[in-house]
């Protein structure tokens, strides 16, 4: 074995000893990167067992270790879907809470825009995206995916299109250049959708 394969073995090695006794709470903690989220994705993987820790973290820590949990759970999501579905309506109903920071409700609601939402969650997940799209307070970003959401709700709940339609245009004067973009498309394909 080469010099080089005898410090890549022993790297590898101690990889695994570090992931093995990984305290998640501390890596959230310890760096806010691209870098280290990534690192606790594939921590993560498709390990059920694990992803429940995140959520415990996700939905009762102090707000600093549930900002970095969201975008850990964000990027679960996307990768496993199927990790999220029995965490759900936890997650739905978190959204309700007053005092979540603007990281934690855009990832949140980019879970929501991503996966097919059960016919259990579909209300709540319509009522929390409508309240974020009239508030004249609400950050962009979350604007913007509670509109795709809405517009991929309303595929199957033909009665959410007026309500949708009403609030983007009264919103689009006004509204940044990102959530015009996103309105325009939306009411684009919600006018092609009457016509049809």
């Amino acid at each position: 074995m080469t010099t080089d394969q005898n410090f890549q073995t022993r790297e590898s090695l101690q990889q695994m000893n570090f992931l093995c006794s990984m305290n998640l709470r501390d890596e959230l903690l310890r760096e806010h990167s691209k870098r280290q989220t990534t690192m606790l994705v594939q921590w993560i993987s498709n390990d059920q067992r694990r992803f429940a820790e995140l959520m415990e973290l996700f939905l009762r820590d102090e707000y600093r270790v549930v900002q970095r949990a969201a975008w850990v759970l964000g990027d679960c999501a996307r990768l496993n879907p199927q990790l999220v579905s029995g965490h759900l309506m936890n997650i739905v109903d978190n959204l309700f809470r007053s005092d979540l920071h603007d990281a934690v409700k855009r990832n949140t609601v980019r879970i929501l825009k991503d996966i097919e939402i059960p016919e259990d969650c579909q209300g709540k997940a319509a009522e929390i995206c409508f309240r974020f799209l009239a508030s004249p307070e609400e950050a962009i970003a979350v604007k913007a995916f509670s509109t795709q959401v809405l517009f991929k709700l309303s595929k199957q709940h033909p009665d959410l299109k007026p309500e949708l339609r009403l609030l983007i245009e009264q919103q689009m004067p006004h509204a940044s250049v990102g959530f015009r973009s996103c309105g325009s498309k939306i009411l684009k394909a919600l006018n092609k959708r009457v016509q049809a």
